[in-house]
């Protein structure tokens, strides 16, 4: 891999970082319509959140939610946000620090919970 693929692939992994912070921002911003703080809640929290929905340990499916999921959740509402509040939300992302996500951590785990309930029960014999 060339250097300068390496910094290309460092200057993407930044500008992500950078958007999912300021996604956190836009969901409490006044600025931002309600459909675009629901979705920037959303991908914020599962970027933030320590327990991915796909883990990292299953080869290739692991690393797409990093990889997909969260990219494509950035674009989408970045698509929502007028340009000039976009602008200042990233200004002011690059100043703040990463937060937790206990909100996305539960919904992952609540997501895991019934999909495990429900696999149990429909392996379960019947009567």
């Amino acid at each position: 891999m060339t250097i300068t693929r390496i910094k290309t692939l460092k200057d993407w992994a930044r500008h992500i970082k950078r958007d999912v912070i300021a996604l956190w921002l836009a969901a409490r911003d006044p600025r931002v319509p309600w459909y675009a703080k629901t979705l920037a809640a959303v991908v914020a929290a599962y970027a933030f959140s320590p327990v991915d929905l796909i883990p990292d340990f299953i080869p290739v499916l692991g690393l797409l939610d990093d990889l997909l999921i969260v990219p494509l959740g950035i674009i989408a509402v970045v698509w929502l946000i007028d340009d000039d509040v976009m602008i200042d939300l990233r200004a002011k992302a690059v100043e703040q620090q990463k937060p937790n996500s206990r909100a996305g951590l539960i919904a992952i785990i609540l997501i895991w919970l019934v999909t495990v309930t429900l696999g149990i029960l429909w392996l379960w014999p019947r009567r």
